[in-house]
């Protein structure tokens, strides 16, 4: 019997526009996977041609989520090919920013996209509210909005949804679906968080408005250092930092922590979450500074799944391919060498599985040819698995005593082996753990900080850029996606060409010239799909690497051609 082709577009609860397709043999059992990425943008060809100082500004705006990390990450590029130095105050309050980034955007990625991966919020209509709350005193001291009365009200406005028929954000999702493993009272837990979790995000985006004027989009990093210093010298305002991040801390600690320890030790048995990831190479760059040399996460390479050793990163070895991706340019190059020039070539006619199981004929992607629009990033010619599960595991793998104890936690209260982190359980989990480490460390920063602004008042460092030179640069660092990596070359006094290496290109990148899968295609292959007119499976796989389409795709052209023309009407604003 021919493999059946299986499509889920567009995968929801993300950012930016994907699709995945899959083929299922007789048993539903994944044979192969072809992820797409469907978006087409040009930010990096907009920034050509302009003063080094804007890039950080326009490349924030890569996306409405990680907009803190593309406008740090462009502003840093150019301050590495300037040769700029910039004072601790600066790089102390820079990383209190990505705190407040990663503690805002992990908890929003479980409750508010993946978690519906792991609750079926309906099953939480048949739970007892006294029973749930004595549950969720099994997984922490204080409970966060699990209190009986707590519950009662939750489990009353689930059931008002669905008397009127209308689930509101609950709704097409794959309620009852053989693979979920909560119990009614789990489910019940994890919806009142997940309405708590809505006002958490408010204060926690909060504590990035303290220094970046407001959030999304900060607007207080320039090259050279930082313009907050009323806010840095304002003890009431660092005061409000302190509150707000020991507000988010709790929730984190008390209802975040808490909910995935509960669902690690009741996903044991589901081996669709617990199946061996596909590519088992790590990379990851340190990140989060504590004080004026330590870094709370570590850089490095796990090849294999091999704990035992870690290798250290070449840049040199960093290259992109379009051999699967809608661009003319095919061969191997480094970000400072990229050439993006587009070349669409469409999907074609197939016979592919309809919404009820049903065959259908429908457009599928050429996967002998080009189907996305997402290069194939690669590392030494291999492809690596970016994000928090790798950071999590470098930092682990080399010891660091802060993050061990931690993941070593976490695995003796769950009763997961350590190869459990190797999977969809554990991918979830570790964007977890990371946020639990950020809570129980980052105020290291900031009593840092404080200390160094009693005898030191330094934000900015001066600096020249000759137009009779030429420079280059790059920024790279995890952000909560994983590696990201922005380089620069700048000549005549202007930005000559520029490229971002994203966490989703190096996870939803396509198949390479060499057939080698990136993360996404490859952690699907062999999985079985219970129900493929329900491919949950499919989707709370994509969804632990919490993809970032926007943020993936781009258009450059080095060479200088014209790739599109827009015009300012003074009345109207932009049009092409």
């Amino acid at each position: 019997m021919a493999n059946k082709r299986v499509i889920v577009d567009p995968i929801t609860r993300i950012e930016g526009h994907l699709r995945i397709e899959v083929e299922v043999d007789e048993n539903n059992v994944i044979q192969n996977a072809f992820s797409s990425a469907t978006l087409w943008r040009g930010l990096e060809t907009i920034v050509k041609n302009r003063d080094p100082r804007d890039a950080g500004f326009l490349m924030g705006r890569i996306c409405g989520v990680c907009t803190y990390s593309h406008y740090r990450a462009g502003i840093e590029a150019v301050e590495d090919a300037l040769g700029i130095k910039i004072p601790l105050n600066a790089q102390l309050t820079r990383s209190l920013m990505n705190q407040a980034l990663f503690i805002h955007d992990h908890p929003v990625h479980f409750y508010h996209l993946h978690g519906l991966d792991w609750c079926d919020v309906v099953s939480a209509l048949d739970a007892d509210p006294a029973l749930a709350s004595k549950e969720a005193l099994k997984y922490t001291k204080y409970p966060v909005a699990t209190g009986e009365g707590d519950l009662l009200k939750v489990k009353d406005k689930l059931k008002a949804f669905v008397e009127k028929g209308d689930l509101g954000p609950f709704a097409n999702a794959y309620w009852g679906h053989s693979t979920f493993r909560l119990t009614p009272e789990q489910n019940l837990i994890v919806a009142s968080h997940y309405l708590k979790a809505l006002e958490i995000q408010r204060t926690a985006a909060q504590l990035m408005a303290i220094f970046g004027g407001k959030q999304p989009h900060p607007q207080s990093l320039t090259v050279g250092g930082v313009t907050c210093i009323m806010d840095l010298l304002d003890p009431s305002r660092m005061g409000e930092f302190l509150v707000k991040f020991k507000e988010v801390a709790n929730f984190v600690e008390n209802a975040y922590y808490a909910d995935i320890k509960m669902a690690g030790a009741a996903y044991i048995g589901e081996s669709t979450v617990t199946a061996e990831a596909g590519v088992m190479n790590f990379m990851a760059h340190n990140t989060m500074q504590l004080n004026q040399t330590e870094y709370l996460f570590d850089a490095g390479i796990i090849l294999n799944g091999d704990l035992s050793k870690v290798y250290e990163i070449d840049e040199s070895l960093i290259t992109e391919e379009a051999t699967h991706a809608w661009y003319e340019d095919n061969e191997p190059l480094h970000p400072y060498e990229g050439r993006t020039n587009p070349k669409y070539t469409g999907l074609q006619d197939r016979m592919t599985v309809g919404p009820k199981g049903e065959d259908i004929q429908s457009k599928s992607v050429d996967d002998k040819g080009k189907y996305s629009w997402i290069k194939s990033p690669r590392y030494d010619g291999k492809a690596m698995e970016v994000g928090p599960l790798a950071s999590m595991l470098v930092s682990y793998a080399k010891g660091n005593q802060k993050i061990k104890k931690i993941v070593d936690d976490f695995l003796a209260e769950t009763g997961l082996p350590v190869a459990a982190l190797f999977t969809t359980l554990g991918r979830t989990a570790a964007r977890c753990l990371q946020t639990k480490a950020i809570i129980d460390h980052g105020l290291e920063t900031f009593n840092t900080l404080i200390e160094n602004l009693k005898v030191d008042q330094e934000t900015c460092a001066p600096y020249s850029i000759d137009k009779n030179k030429e420079y280059k640069g790059r920024f790279i660092g995890d952000v909560p996606r994983g590696m990201l990596s922005h380089w620069v070359r700048i000549k005549n006094g202007v930005i000559e060409n520029y490229q971002a290496v994203v966490p989703s290109t190096w996870n939803a990148g396509p198949e390479d010239s060499k057939g080698i899968k990136g993360p996404y295609e490859a952690n699907l292959i062999g999985m079985k799909v219970q129900d493929i007119s329900q491919p949950l499976e499919i989707i709370r796989v994509i969804h632990s690497m919490d993809p970032c389409i926007a943020c993936a795709v781009h258009v450059m052209d080095t060479k200088g051609n014209d790739l599109g023309v827009y015009k300012v009407d003074p009345i109207y604003g932009t049009s092409c």
